[in-house]
């Protein structure tokens, strides 16, 4: 199936500056962030930070929201980069979408804030919401890459720590797997110019920090994963992560979950925050808008 303009157009200009081990942390975070501010609002965006029980954070709201609905969405970045600031147009978005406010968190990152800090911080922001009267069922949790891996691990955690899960959750090009471990490393490694496994060993290493990459609330993967509420989960067939994705909803379905899986054709990792210039972006967000409606 032939590709649109558009995407062609992203692919290129990711493929010409490619990513390489030399660049620095500092580097690849100041790219990053350029690249979320190039990113327009959607008109009528309503943005305010917050204090979640410690955690910085943003209320990011379009069109008319349920005041009780609410989004916790989670940045990806690896667990080194990005915020809530780079990704207010993609939260925004959702938000319209789904008709709920959208909590954007900024949770600690490494190499400054090893394993447990961001899961940590995830955790804490939920149980924020808790404690202003948002009810667990009027939640959905979800974000992505590094984000859509800690949604899927709050869920862990929750069932851990015995508390109320969510109403449901959405990993998009969720990172599930620290070992880097799934065979599309490999067979996706040509048709992927955004991630690729030297980057996401050097990420895991600086995340992990000596702890076991099979740990569950960092690789939610391997986890226990009994008792999740539904999940609506999205990934590229495009990205070299799309074996993250595949074997967690086959083994959360398997352990009883409802899940629904959507393979996006020729998506490139972490393609929602592209919906001004993208329109399957924009469909992708359309269809979580859905879901979100469906289990609310």
């Amino acid at each position: 199936m032939a590709i649109s303009s558009a995407l062609e157009t992203i692919l290129s200009k990711k493929r010409a500056h490619p990513y390489s081990e030399k660049q620095s942390i500092e580097d690849l975070r100041a790219e990053h962030q350029l690249a979320g501010a190039a990113v327009p609002l959607p008109d009528g965006t309503v943005c305010e930070a917050v204090d979640a029980g410690g955690v910085p954070a943003e209320w990011i709201s379009l069109g008319s929201p349920r005041e009780e609905n609410v989004f916790l969405f989670i940045h990806g970045g690896a667990y080194y980069r990005g915020s809530a600031a780079a990704t207010r147009a993609t939260a925004a978005r959702i938000s319209a979408a789904a008709g709920m406010r959208c909590l954007s968190i900024n949770y600690r990152l490494a190499p400054e804030h090893v394993f447990p800090a961001a899961i940590d911080d995830t955790f804490t922001s939920y149980k924020w919401l808790l404690e202003q009267g948002v009810t667990h069922d009027k939640i959905v949790v979800g974000g992505i890459s590094a984000g859509g891996g800690l949604a899927l691990a709050l869920l862990l955690k929750l069932k851990e720590t015995r508390e109320l899960q969510p109403a449901g959750a959405v990993p998009m090009s969720a990172w599930t797997d620290l070992t880097q471990s799934g065979d599309s490393m490999h067979a996706n490694a040509s048709s992927d110019p955004f991630i690729c496994k030297a980057y996401l060993d050097r990420m895991a290493r600086q995340y992990l920090d000596g702890v076991e990459a099979k740990t569950a609330l960092a690789s939610p993967l391997f986890g226990e994963l009994s008792g999740l509420p539904p999940m609506l989960i999205q990934v590229g067939t495009a990205e070299s992560m799309f074996d993250d994705s595949q074997r967690f909803a086959d083994r959360a379905r398997d352990a009883g979950a409802e899940i629904e899986f959507e393979p996006w054709d020729d998506m490139f990792h972490g393609w929602h925050g592209s919906a001004h210039v993208l329109e399957d972006a924009q469909k992708a967000i359309d269809s979580i808008g859905r879901f979100c409606r469906k289990i609310l």
